[in-house]
């Protein structure tokens, strides 16, 4: 006898989620790293039509980093840190929305349109789809001990999010791919993070979901196990005991700062897991760690 799955006990299973799921909104942010190969980011295209056709509205936001740096080394431009972040000055910001709201969002909207479903690439300053502001952060000099304000140039975060093209296109039952560059009320525009971009739309639009596809299985307890479930309480109780930390804490605050803003849930998983997507939306384990309120 085969060990292999029932097919037909796997689509028995999926049911109450398909049912679940009808008709709402996912939002799904898709990591630089996760993206992967080129066979990787066919099967991605293929679990986002998927969505579509079973009556899911999934909205797709991405990000870019290794193909900005790629590109950055190519064109020999260097990059500047301060505080080990990166400044966007006005030839950096040039080079950040030509690839991504160029190439990579188009490579994207592509892999899901030849899928079967129609996408279409967008950024965040068509249709003034995301009002952005210049982003301050400070820091305490430890020499003189006095707080310094960060200038990063052109690095941005969502003011408003004004929604109106995208419930047109997912009216039309199209795909939309957003990159992430925002545009301010003087015309500038701002490089945004894409986690924060995601979070900010899965807000606005009172998604269901926000997925968060990532280079790391998700959340990892003090015991170095996955936690698959979280309250916004025991998220900050795992920041101050210590055990979140590093990259995992922008990754968890952005999560936060969905579900306050109205999103159901957000998931922080793996998307070099193949149908990651598909594995946490319509299975009862899921794929990754869900934040909820």
């Amino acid at each position: 006898m085969s060990d292999s799955p029932d097919p037909m006990q796997s689509l028995a299973g999926a049911l109450p989620y398909l049912k679940r799921y009808d008709d709402q909104i996912i939002v799904v942010k898709y990591g630089g790293h996760a993206m992967g190969e080129e066979e990787t980011a066919l099967r991605f295209g293929r679990d986002i039509a998927l969505l579509e056709q079973v009556g899911v509205n999934p909205v797709v936001v991405h990000g870019g980093g290794p193909q900005i740096n790629a590109m950055l080394k190519r064109l020999n431009v260097k990059s500047t840190f301060v505080q080990g972040l990166r400044v966007t000055d006005a030839e950096m910001l040039d080079v950040v929305e030509m690839v991504l709201a160029g190439p990579v969002n188009k490579q994207v909207a592509e892999s899901i349109t030849r899928a079967g479903v129609i996408a279409v690439g967008i950024s965040g300053k068509d249709g003034g789809l995301v009002r952005a502001r210049r982003l301050t952060r400070t820091y305490r000099d430890p020499a003189s001990n006095i707080e310094q304000v960060l200038d990063l140039g052109f690095v941005g975060e969502p003011e408003s999010i004004d929604t109106r093209v995208l419930k047109l296109l997912i009216g039309a039952d199209i795909v939309p791919v957003i990159a992430p560059v925002g545009v301010g009320s003087d015309g500038q525009t701002y490089n945004i993070n894409a986690d924060t971009v995601a979070g900010a739309i899965a807000g606005a639009l009172g998604a269901e979901r926000m997925l968060m596809l990532t280079d790391v299985p998700g959340v990892l307890g003090p015991d170095g196990e996955l936690v698959p479930e979280m309250t916004i309480r025991e998220v900050k109780a795992g920041i101050e005991a210590g055990w979140i930390s590093g990259g995992m804490i922008p990754k968890v605050e952005t999560c936060i700062y969905a579900v306050e803003k109205g999103v159901k849930g957000a998931v922080i998983l793996d998307g070099r897991v193949p149908h990651a997507v598909l594995r946490e939306l319509f299975t009862k384990a899921g794929a990754g760690t869900l934040i909820k309120a």
